[in-house]
């Protein structure tokens, strides 16, 4: 994305933080000011004036303003591709819905979030699942994929202050993740506050390119579901999902076949008792 910023106007400092935003643009727009200034290796402050020099009040403005504009922009390109769909029958259209979902989540995937996230998974002791409403699937096909590498998987099912009795049991060595389309439920906030304060880890996985609680997370990953008033698809979301597992079983490839082998073995030899 080119902002056309006038970089001979700018200090040193400056000419670096805005270099970094044209060629990471989709990846800003998921980061902090530290992540910002870390990657640029400038100071936070420089980055907090930053925004004043290019026309925003802070880094806050300028996702709002330049979320907008990409929300739009994938699906523009995507129509262009697909045009020749429109006006078939509705299976065409949805094969058409279902690419540009997945066209938008891949426009926004960042390599560092996604293997930061797989990291996390790893070396947590437990993983919790938060998963409310139409993601509960979601959450149920992680959980079951990942049980099957004999990774420690727990889904959290109650919600209001009933959540608490799941929160007495999180530990600072465990990694919870989160789903939050559209918005994230006061259950969410109150996972990532406590978050603060004993020390384990988060992962959001969102369609909102933009949202306060962002910066609370570890790791945030974006995919598409359409916007606000559509059909939301769960196909980006899937995708994310699975392309997690796959990572995931790829990290320790040997143990992990070993794992399946051994189910398949399971199988085979009470299939007469248990039949699938």
């Amino acid at each position: 994305m080119n902002f056309n910023w006038n970089t001979e106007a700018m200090s040193p400092s400056q000419r670096k933080i805005a270099d970094y935003i044209q060629k990471h643009t989709n990846q800003v727009l998921l980061l902090t000011e530290q992540e910002i200034a870390d990657a640029v290796r400038v100071s936070i402050a420089s980055v907090s004036r930053f925004w004043r020099s290019v026309g925003y009040k802070n880094l806050k403005e300028f996702k709002s303003k330049i979320g907008l504009q990409f929300e739009v922009s994938p699906a523009a390109k995507m129509n262009n591709v697909m045009r020749k769909l429109e006006g078939q029958e509705l299976q065409y259209h949805t094969l058409k819905n279902s690419v540009d979902h997945l066209y938008k989540t891949m426009e926004q995937f960042s390599s560092d979030s996604f293997h930061k996230a797989v990291d996390l998974l790893l070396s947590a002791d437990k993983i919790y699942l938060h998963g409310p409403g139409p993601s509960k699937g979601l959450a149920d096909l992680f959980s079951y994929r990942m049980a099957r590498f004999g990774m420690n998987m727990h889904l959290i099912k109650k919600g209001g202050s009933e959540l608490f009795e799941e929160l007495t049991h999180v530990k600072e060595e465990d990694t919870v993740v989160l789903f939050g389309f559209i918005r994230l439920l006061p259950e969410a906030n109150v996972i990532l506050k406590h978050a603060k304060l004993i020390g384990y880890k988060t992962i959001i996985i969102t369609d909102q390119l933009v949202f306060e609680s962002s910066s609370d997370a570890d790791v945030v990953l974006f995919a598409s579901r359409g916007e606000t008033r559509e059909f939301h698809s769960m196909i980006g979301p899937t995708f994310m999902i699975e392309n997690l597992i796959i990572s995931l079983g790829m990290r320790n490839k040997e143990a992990n076949l070993a794992k399946l082998e051994q189910l398949s073995h399971l199988r085979k030899r009470y299939a007469n008792d248990l039949p699938r």
